[in-house]
């Protein structure tokens, strides 16, 4: 639900399914657990590949399959639970739970297994892997449009295009072709839903922190800058796609890292230190900002494709994860010590990656995976309990 938007009346209920297993009761339990879980597998097998160890995806080729597992496999599990826990928020309607929702996570599921293991062959787990962001995308476009929240179904266009970046990275590969190029598409669909629903969520969650805490003054609503932002923004994620050493590149994203730097800054994080769980929003904006500032400067296209997937989107689903995993589980809204390492191990996994493309390949890219795997790893470890048990009631204690 958009900050500007009513509740509607009565709330909306959390979850349909009474019986079965709790983690099916509702869509962020699976899918933030197997994102959790894959981001750190697909990882560790990424190392254990550099290493010598091992060739995951088997003819596909191990270094498109990390790309591709990273972008499509994680990326696409976080952002479903996401979507599946905000679009009924967004349109008042029950959220899908129980058998349905066990179909959904267990197609991602085989995916994942089919395509990194390709025993059946390497078309069979291409197709089946090729089949989740579709169904997704049509599910999300069935709940809004039976909402009526017609301003929501750019979130559906997202989707969408997350799937045909999908399938364009899956071509390029298997006819011998460049899946870069749809890969930085994936990458664009990500950025502009983070424009989108993180230019949200994050001064919304920053106003009602500060007005709980009485200090002034609050982040400045959404308005005709923002909008702004965020096109000029999404117009230069065109050009990076299809032109992304281009001067004209460039300028416009030293021009769109400015401008969402002044976005940044409108929200007042900075007053939220005491609050990691806030300020976390804000940290992966940062990385957002960074990322722009990165093809500005003419960092090398791995360098700066590696700032926005692991800084901004990686940095933004980690606090999205920990904020909503908490808040729908019934736990207080406060960063534990564990929830901040993550966070800290988040952000030295994104400076990292990037570094690595001056200097110290090798070991830089291991450090930056070793990092990454312990923010996913301290999630799990905190988080995954609260995901397979049923919502503590505070009132209760």
């Amino acid at each position: 639900m958009t900050p500007s938007e009513p509740r509607p009346a009565g709330g909306i209920p959390r979850g349909l399914a009474r019986t079965g297993p709790v983690l099916f009761s509702y869509g962020f339990r699976p899918f933030f657990l197997g994102g959790g879980i894959w981001a750190v597998m697909a990882m560790a097998l990424w190392v254990a590949f550099l290493s010598g160890f091992g060739t995951p995806g088997g003819a596909y080729g191990a270094l498109p399959w990390h790309m591709h597992e990273m972008l499509f496999g994680f990326g696409s599990a976080v952002l479903s639970g996401f979507l599946m826990t905000a679009v009924p928020n967004w349109t008042g309607r029950m959220p899908l739970s129980g058998p349905p929702l066990l179909a959904l996570a267990g197609l991602w599921l085989a995916g994942r297994v089919a395509f990194t293991w390709p025993v059946m062959g390497l078309w069979p787990g291409v197709v089946l892997e090729a089949l989740f962001l579709p169904v997704m995308a049509v599910v999300f476009l069935t709940e809004i449009v039976a909402g009526r929240k017609w301003r929501d179904l750019k979130v559906v266009g997202a989707v969408a295009v997350l799937a045909a970046a999908n399938l364009g990275f899956h071509a390029a590969v298997l006819w011998q072709g460049d899946p870069r190029l749809a890969a930085r598409l994936a990458v664009a669909a990500y950025i502009v839903l983070i424009l989108i629903i993180g230019g949200r969520i994050t001064p919304s969650f920053t106003r009602n922190w500060l007005n709980r805490q009485g200090k002034t003054p609050l982040p400045v609503p959404f308005g005709r800058y923002d909008a702004v932002t965020v096109g000029v923004s999404a117009g230069v994620l065109a050009l990076w796609v299809l032109w992304p050493e281009s001067r004209v590149t460039g300028v416009g994203a030293l021009l769109a890292g400015g401008m969402n730097l002044v976005r940044l800054a409108r929200w007042r994080g900075w007053q939220t230190w005491a609050e990691p769980l806030v300020l976390a929003l804000h940290g992966g904006y940062l990385m957002l900002c960074l990322g722009f500032l990165a093809v500005g400067l003419g960092l090398s296209e791995a360098g700066a494709l590696h700032v926005f997937a692991v800084g901004a989107i990686g940095g933004e689903m980690l606090a999205v994860m920990t904020r909503a995993t908490r808040g729908h589980t019934g736990r207080a809204l406060a960063a534990s010590g564990l929830t901040v390492l993550s966070y800290l191990a988040l952000v030295a996994a994104a400076l990292l990656r990037p570094a690595a493309e001056i200097g110290a390949y090798g070991p830089l890219v291991a450090a930056s995976g070793a990092a990454w795997m312990l923010a996913f790893g301290l999630f799990l470890w905190e988080h995954a309990p609260w995901l397979l048990t049923k919502r503590r009631d505070l009132r209760g204690g």
